[in-house]
């Protein structure tokens, strides 16, 4: 997902999009814990992902 496409969501879409992430980064751990993770780029992804959904809502000032 790219900013800019995260830029164009409004701020419901974002809260929305945040917990999704959240849920994905906890099932990625869950994963790398028991092994059967197969690509551990992702949970640095997701991590990102969250952050700059964090910082547009921050600039918006609707956090």
């Amino acid at each position: 997902m790219k900013y800019n496409e995260l830029k164009a969501m409004n701020d419901d879409e974002l809260l929305v999009k945040e917990t999704d992430f959240k849920k994905e980064i906890f099932n990625l751990i869950i994963q790398k814990s028991l092994g059967s993770l197969e690509n551990p780029k992702r949970i640095k992804t997701v991590k990102k992902y969250i952050a700059q959904v964090k910082t547009i809502l921050n600039e918006r000032g609707r956090r």
